[in-house]
């Protein structure tokens, strides 16, 4: 019983990461859609938001891939999910490199007259984040039948 007692403070503990992952990944949406006339202000927020989710992000590779995390355990409990579980692995690495870009680039760029760029990879960045953060509910779920959340 004391396993199911620790899967479950686990599953407590991953269901509090994804809602601070989530809400990360909303203040960079947040910081983008902020007027880009506001120029280095405006580069500035969505830096100090990319900046938060980076440590975020590092903590949900962590939390999820660790001997015994999430994707070992679901694809302990379920075979048939191991496949879907290295999927979130191998997107976990270019999810951080694209995460890693973004920061640099908007820490480094000369001037204000890449601005629109530099929305539109931060943008396309969150669509992948909340994709990857799907599937990863759907894993949990088929795993475990247990909804981690995606209440907003």
């Amino acid at each position: 019983m004391a396993g199911a007692d620790d899967f479950a403070a686990y599953l407590k503990q991953v269901r509090a990461h994804r809602a601070e992952l989530r809400d990360a990944v909303r203040r960079v949406d947040d910081a983008l859609a902020a007027p880009i006339a506001r120029g280095g202000a405006w580069r500035t927020s969505v830096a100090v938001a990319l900046s938060e989710l980076s440590r975020d992000f590092e903590d949900h590779i962590h939390l999820t891939e660790r001997p015994g995390g999430l994707y070992d355990s679901a694809t302990a409990t379920n075979p048939r999910l191991a496949a879907r579980a290295e999927q979130l692995v191998g997107e976990h690495v270019g999810l951080r490199a694209a995460i890693k870009a973004c920061v640099v680039s908007y820490a480094e760029a000369p001037d204000d007259a890449d601005l629109a760029d530099l929305r539109e990879s931060a943008t396309t960045l969150v669509g992948e984040l909340v994709r990857h953060r799907q599937r990863g509910g759907d894993l949990v779920y088929e795993a475990y039948a247990v909804d981690i959340g995606g209440e907003g």
